[in-house]
């Protein structure tokens, strides 16, 4: 080699050592950007947690002996969606459930089960001693009474709640960057004012905030069933867009969303055990809903349950929690969404 040749390619030799040095050096700084942003997070999400923590004090026993802890065992979590905001004021005590959700999660499989239960259920309220719609009993006595009211529906045990409003509800989803959701028809429907000012075209479509609680709301072209179903698909969205990876850097908005508008008894840790069900990417989602009918012999509306499908469903329930043998997997009684809504998520 010429001196000429070998001036050349050591100069060759440095400029590639420059790059590779220029690179690691963006990589490693990249790494140290993403570890204080996660401390930043954790730290961020351990004060909202901790704000948000509240424990509702039950008048009658649990339906567990013991306490159980999502890294361990098989729970249940009550959703409550509570039709209040800021605007409409009517206080948390005041307000009834608009929406109610169990999920049962199994710590083996990894697996959810989530149950609607129709707003307009005719049930029995322990809480005044009488059967209502289900709706109500978060207005005769908050938290509690709708947590023991469902517990007396379905024969399970529910481990841990969360209560959000409709600001928490509107804010996650814009701090999300809105959730792709399918509307079954056109519809214009009330906001979280109560203002007629929602205009939806129907089919798949990303929605923002005010867009997915309207549609989680509207019922007046079909019925409660077909409500709860929504409500079911748009919680999957919900779960679907913030376990992408795309959604790491919103994670401080969807923090500062939950704010004042969210209540749950889960602590810090508990949450952070929950990760464990999105490490191999979305888990299963199966969904089932409760098969009733119309009546208005009383003259006032109620969604009158089916015995047949309530017991299904308590069955279901009760195996993939592990308090009895398991039964068939969803039958007849679940949605015909129950294709789990993480499938291909998943191959």
């Amino acid at each position: 080699m010429n001196r000429r040749s070998y001036k050349k390619e050591k100069k060759k030799s440095s400029k590639k050592r420059k790059i590779l040095t220029v690179s690691l050096i963006i990589v490693a700084s990249l790494l140290i950007s993403l570890t204080t942003y996660a401390a930043y997070l954790t730290k961020k999400a351990e004060t909202a947690a901790d704000n948000a923590f509240e424990v509702v004090d039950r008048v009658k026993p649990p339906l567990r002996e013991e306490k159980v802890e999502p890294v361990n065992d098989n729970i249940s979590v009550l959703f409550v969606g509570i039709d209040d905001s800021e605007q409409r004021g009517q206080g948390d005590t005041n307000s009834r459930s608009d929406a109610l959700m169990l999920a049962t999660l199994n710590n083996t499989s990894k697996t959810v089960k989530l149950v609607s239960i129709p707003r307009d259920s005719y049930v029995y309220i322990d809480e005044v001693g009488y059967k209502d719609k289900i709706t109500h009993a978060h207005a005769y006595g908050g938290t509690r009474a709708s947590i023991e009211t469902v517990e007396d529906l379905l024969e399970v045990p529910v481990d841990y709640y969360v209560k959000m409003n409709f600001d928490a509800f509107i804010d996650v989803i814009d701090a999300l960057g809105g959730i792709e959701a399918e509307v079954p028809y056109k519809l214009l429907e009330k906001d979280e004012n109560d203002q007629r000012t929602v205009q939806l075209q129907p089919g798949l479509q990303e929605l923002n905030g005010r867009e997915a609680l309207a549609l989680a709301r509207t019922r007046k072209l079909d019925n409660d069933i077909e409500r709860g179903k929504r409500q079911q698909m748009i919680l999957s969205s919900i779960i679907k867009k913030a376990s992408s990876a795309s959604s790491f850097t919103k994670y401080g908005d969807v923090i500062e969303a939950v704010g004042d508008n969210m209540k749950t008894d889960l602590t810090f840790d508990e949450m952070k055990s929950f990760f464990e069900y999105i490490k191999g990417g979305i888990p299963q989602i199966d969904t089932l809903t409760l098969d009733g009918y119309d009546d208005m012999s009383t003259g006032t509306y109620y969604w009158k349950l089916k015995e047949e499908s309530l017991d299904e469903t308590r069955d279901i329930l009760k195996s993939h929690l592990g308090l009895q043998p398991e039964t068939s997997n969803i039958s007849d009684n679940a949605s015909d969404t129950n294709s789990n809504y993480a499938a291909d998520d998943r191959n």
